[in-house]
Parts: structure tokens; sequence; C-alpha cells
């Protein structure tokens, strides 16, 4: 009813006789004593001088003149008054649907968590701005709902610094939280830059982190969920003889090395991940390879803490690339996939990740933990155990996981086992680069499964 009165108002006082414009009219002349006519004053005289000589015509004239010219005015601003108003109308009912819009989705959002169904599309609305990208700050009451108040029954696992729950989103969408408990301001600032890096990695062989959240001293991770869980259930749990065959495995690692490809040669700055082994290689409905990348917040302190660290570790940390020392270092990894040179001198390069791909490699081929128990007090890493046995080839089919030994072609054989010994070197510089190295798997792995091979165009 406002916004009408707004609209009318004007048009009313614009039309309103007491608003009209003056017209200038000049009044007519005093009324002489009749005069009879004379000889020089004939009554039948010429028209002609009678209407130029008339007041009465020239008063109507002016006055048609001014009339049109002052309506003309009166209408242009009418009509700038009236689009002003309308102007302003309409901005006010933008303004009020983006309230009310605005205002219905909270009152959703609270229905949902009221139901104890969120919904995983309305993480987009919680999205922070700024430097945290395309990563959704999600509450926690949303996890709470999402995992059934963390119950047992959604349990995925539990490691060193956490547990992983799965979570129910509309019951449909599913999701990983993993849980961190960590404390201290030092230690919220470096887990927010850490999102920061995460939400910038996206590829097909990359875990995706679709959230975080922060409770107490509590924070988690809400990864998208792999229906095969982990590779290394699928390797050293009870039903690897039932799911990876050598094409599998074979296609696993060329997803792996896809992966770290796009993390050493596709990100600015590169990112080396530090921790690739095999429980963080996980595996989707149809056996497809993600690295995943999860966050490890400890400084060093000394090589002897590390050493004990190291052993406890759950996962490490990914950073940016570049050399560091003992001195400034995050030291982090699992025993047995760790660079020599990384753990005696801290020195990180790409050249780390390519040694623990190739303690993954190994595990692929012969089915063993990177580092087991052969004594009580005594551990024995696969490398150390494989390395003799894997440059004679009279021994190596020998030294094969029984659920694929005679199952492959056995040059294909000799060519795994040849790249996995050159990732393994001790000295960096002799290993190769991951772009070597995927390279040189692509020709292993059947088309219809992932591997092609590239065709360069020739030098012209």
């Amino acid at each position: 009813m406002q916004i009408w009165f707004l609209i009318l108002f004007p048009i009313w006082v614009f039309s309103s006789s007491s608003f009209s414009l003056p017209v200038v009219v000049k009044p007519d002349p005093p009324v002489a004593e009749p005069v009879l006519p004379t000889e020089k004053d004939p009554i039948l005289g010429n028209s002609s001088d009678i209407v130029a000589h008339s007041p009465v015509a020239e008063v109507k004239v002016v006055h048609h003149q001014d009339l049109s010219k002052k309506i003309l005015i009166s209408l242009v601003v009418s009509s700038a008054l009236l689009g002003g108003i309308l102007l302003l109308v309409s901005c006010l009912w933008i303004y009020r649907s983006k309230h009310v819009k605005k205002c219905n989705s909270k009152s959703g959002q609270s229905s949902d968590l009221a139901k104890g169904i969120p919904i995983l599309d309305k993480f987009s609305l919680l999205k922070t701005s700024g430097k945290k990208g395309s990563t959704a700050l999600i509450e926690y009451q949303i996890l709470v709902a999402a995992t059934n108040n963390f119950s047992e029954d959604n349990l995925l696992g539990e490691g060193g610094l956490g547990r992983v729950y799965e979570a129910r989103f509309n019951n449909n969408l599913r999701a990983a939280v993993k849980e961190i408990l960590i404390g201290g301001q030092e230690a919220e600032r470096e887990f927010e830059n850490e999102i920061e890096l995460l939400s910038k990695l996206q590829h097909q062989n990359i875990v995706s982190l679709l959230g975080y959240c922060i409770h107490g001293e509590s924070r988690f991770l809400i990864y998208e969920i792999m229906e095969n869980g982990n590779l290394e259930f699928h390797l050293h749990g009870p039903s690897h003889q039932l799911t990876l065959s050598w094409n599998v495995r074979m296609r696993i690692a060329l997803d792996v090395a896809r992966g770290l490809e796009y993390l050493h040669e596709h990100c600015n700055p590169p990112v080396i991940h530090r921790d690739i082994k095999s429980s963080n290689i996980l595996l989707d409905s149809n056996f497809n390879a993600k690295v995943l990348i999860l966050i490890f917040i400890l400084e060093f302190c000394a090589s002897l803490m590390f050493w004990f660290l190291v052993q406890l570790s759950d996962f490490g940390l990914a950073i940016t690339g570049g050399s560091s020392n003992k001195a400034n270092i995050k030291l982090s990894g699992t025993l047995g996939y760790v660079a020599p040179e990384y753990l005696l001198d801290g020195k990180l390069t790409d050249k780390s990740d390519v040694y623990a791909f190739g303690v993954v490699l190994l595990e692929l081929l012969m089915g063993r933990k990177a580092v087991e128990k052969v004594a009580e007090a005594q551990c024995q890493s696969i490398v150390t155990w494989a390395m003799p046995q894997l440059t004679d080839r009279s021994k190596l089919p020998n030294i094969l996981d029984p659920a694929i030994r005679n199952t492959m072609d056995l040059k294909h054989l000799y060519q795994v086992a040849a790249i996995a010994v050159l990732c393994v070197q001790p000295e960096p510089s002799y290993r190769p680069l991951i772009t070597d190295v995927l390279h040189s798997f692509i020709p292993l792995v059947p088309v219809d499964l992932g591997g092609s091979l590239r065709i360069t165009n020739p030098a012209q």
C-alpha cells in the first residue's frame, strides 16, 4: 500500500489544478460606449483587418503556445521524479527479498539440524571467504548429527592422533571425518595454514577435502569417502587374495604416480607429501587410487625424539617444497617409508616422496609390510630384505605375493622391479623423477584400466 502511494502521489500532485503552472493571458480592453458607425468606420469592413486587430484572437494564440510548453515541462519533471521513485522502490524490494531468503535459509538449516539429517549441499552456504579458498567451515552440530553423535557404529578407523568416522548427509551422501586432537595457538595457526594449502589441491588422484571444523581443542577434517578403504587393508588384510590382481596393482601404482606428479610438477609452489604409505592410499568402488593428504602438527626438537614420533606417527604433514635443515624442518613420516637423507639430515626434496613410492611398489609386488618384526626386539624393512633379490631374475618370481605369482608377463615384472630398485636408492640423485616413473608405468597398464601412451607431436 505504501509503495502504490509513493507511485501515485506525484501523479496526483502534478495533475491537480492547484499545482498547475500559471498561464499569462492578456486582459480584454475595457468596453467603450457604443458608437454608431460612420463612413470612416463601416460595419461591413475587411474581415482580415478585423482579425488582425482583434485582441481576442491574439490572446488565444499566446495561451495555446505557452500551455503546450509548460505541459511538456511538467510531464518531463513528473516522469523523472516517478522514475526515481520506481528505482528506489526496486532497490528496497531487492533488499527485502535477499533478507527474506537469508532468513529462510537459516530457518531451514535449523530445521535440518533438528531432524538430525544435515545436507552436504549446504556446505556451500557455510563456505568461508578469503584465504580458506573453497573449503567449507562446517558447524560442529552438523558433524554430530551426521556421525550419529560420533557413534562407535560409524567408526572407520583409529590412529595415533584421532579417529575416523563415517558421516552420512541426507541419507545418501557420505564423507569421512578425521578427528585431530591438538592444542595451543601456534597449532591452531598451523592448522589454518594447512587448510589453506589443502583446499587448493584439486586432482582426480588426490582425495578431496570437503570441509573442516574447529571445536574446542579438537579439529576435524571432512574428506570424500572411498568405498574400498585403504591399500594397506587389501594388501595385508585377510581379503587381499580376492581383490588385487596384477593389473589392478599396476593401475594403483600408476594412479599414485599421477597424484605425486600433480603435487611435484603442477602445484605452485610444489608440494611434497612427506608421508606416502599404503594406509594413505585410498581406493574407490572401482579400485581407482587416490592419495590422502593429512596434517601432522609437531615441532622438531631432537633426532632422538623424532625416532620416537616416527614410530607412533599416524600421518604426515604436507608442506611446500624446498630445502630445509634440522634446525627448522618439521620432520614427520612413518618408519619404513622415510628416505635415509630425510631421516638422518633432515633434507627434504621431491625425491623423498619417490623413495616412499618405491616402498609402496615393493608392497604391491611382494605383499609384505614396509617393516616387519623378525625377532622380539628386531625389525626388518622391506627394502633391506628385497634389494638383493630384486636384481636377480631367477629369484624375483619366488618372492612375489602368492596372490599374483605367475599371473603377469615376466617382462613387465622385470620392468616394475627395475623401477622399484631405482626409487629406493639410498642416494637421492640416483632416484628418478616421479614424471619419469609415471611414463614408465603407462605402457604396463591396460588401456581399459587407465593406461595409455602419451603421444607427442613431432618437432616441426
